[in-house]
This record gives structure tokens, C-alpha cells and sequence, in this order.
């Protein structure tokens, strides 16, 4: 599974970025959304894998922190990227005279660094808050990589309080982006079903 989205996610790149008639502003963020996602399946299978075949089960405390960041990271990054492309379709199809004018090249640049600088900033916080206590007891993560809510359970009484304020705020924060993706859709399929002609229709939804 690992292999296939790895290969499928490497062809798009590949195909968006050597195909002169797929340099448009939807191709470009999907050329992105597959990097995020091959980097966001890499940061965890390899090493799973790789513990698999050596039996071995152990991490240093460097690795889990970075495992911690690059999920949060490139988590983020993948939903702020599909605000944005949720946004371009809108723009494509409710507002097709000003495409070119809204969604030129340095708009689309503009839109995708903020998405990756999101993440980073989302990913950095969690590390801080995570690692900023301190662990009592046992040292076992139970679960194949490092995430947020295992490594707390192994954190001393009353010190998880900051990331669990965090995890509420992410929620929240996570909660009216995607309200407002639900949003743009449905604009979008209200405007395509007041395209009187059935062709019209077909030609909006397979933008």
C-alpha cells in the first residue's frame, strides 16, 4: 500500500510538472497536496517497517519529537491545502470572468507557502507543548509511532493541561475550516444547478 501511493503520488508530480498543458493553479496545488502526502505517509511506514523487519520497537527521544512534528506538520499542511483548493474550484466556477485575475501565479505561490508555513507553525507548537512536560513512569508509546495523545497519557498529572488547551484550539480551529470547505461546495453545486443547459452542467462539474 505504502509502495503504491508512493509511486501513484510520484506520478502526479511528475506528470503536473513536465505537462505544459497542466500548469494551471488546480494542477500546481495538486502537485503539492501529493508531495504533502508522500512526505506525510514517510514520516512514520518506513521506520514502522523497518522496526518490523529488525524487531525491534524502540525510538530515541529526538526521533519521537520529530515524528510528532512532521505529522502535525504535514498534517496541517494537507488540510490548509485543501481550504485552498476547495477556495480555487469556488473562484473557477462561481466566479469564472475574475479565475485569471484572483487566481493568478503569485496568488497560487502566495496561497501554498501560507498552507506549508501553517503547518509548521501548527507542528511546532504541539512539539513545544508536548515535550515542554515532564514524563513520569513508563516510557512505552503504545502505538507504532509517536502521536500526541499517547505520549500525554505517559506525561505526570496536571502538566498536560497547555496541550490539551492546544488540542481544543486545533479542534476549533479545525472545525470552522472545515465548515467553511463545506461552504464553498455547496455554492459551488447551488451554482451549477442553476446552469439552465445540461451540457453547462457537465462542463462545471468536471472542472
Amino acid at each position: 500500500v505504502y509502495l503504491v501511493a508512493l509511486i501513484g503520488n510520484l506520478l502526479i508530480i511528475t506528470l503536473t510538472t513536465i505537462d505544459q498543458h497542466l500548469q494551471t493553479p488546480m494542477y500546481f496545488f495538486l502537485k503539492n497536496f501529493s508531495l504533502i502526502d508522500i512526505c506525510y505517509i514517510s514520516v512514520t511506514v518506513p521506520k514502522f517497517i523497518m522496526n518490523s523487519l529488525a524487531n525491534s520497537h524502540s525510538i530515541s527521544f529526538m526521533g519521537c519529537a520529530s515524528q510528532v512534528f512532521f505529522v502535525v506538520f504535514f498534517a496541517d499542511t494537507e488540510f490548509a491545502l485543501l481550504l485552498v483548493m476547495s477556495y480555487d474550484r469556488y473562484v473557477a466556477i462561481c466566479c469564472p470572468l475574475h479565475y485569471h485575475v484572483i487566481m493568478n501565479r503569485g496568488s497560487s505561490v502566495q496561497m501554498v507557502t501560507a498552507s506549508w508555513f501553517s503547518g509548521c507553525v501548527y507542528g511546532s507548537i504541539h512539539v513545544a507543548g508536548t515535550f515542554s512536560v515532564h514524563f513520569c513512569g513508563s516510557n512505552i508509546v503504545h502505538q507504532f509511532f509517536c502521536d500526541v495523545p499517547s505520549l500525554l497519557t505517559l506525561a505526570c498529572s496536571g502538566e498536560q493541561i497547555l496541550e490539551y488547551v492546544f488540542i481544543i484550539v486545533s479542534c476549533c480551529f479545525g472545525f470552522i475550516c472545515f465548515i467553511l470547505l463545506v461552504v464553498s461546495y455547496v455554492y459551488i453545486f447551488s451554482t451549477v444547478l442553476r446552469i439552465p443547459s445540461a451540457k453547462g452542467k457537465v462542463k462545471s462539474l468536471s472542472t
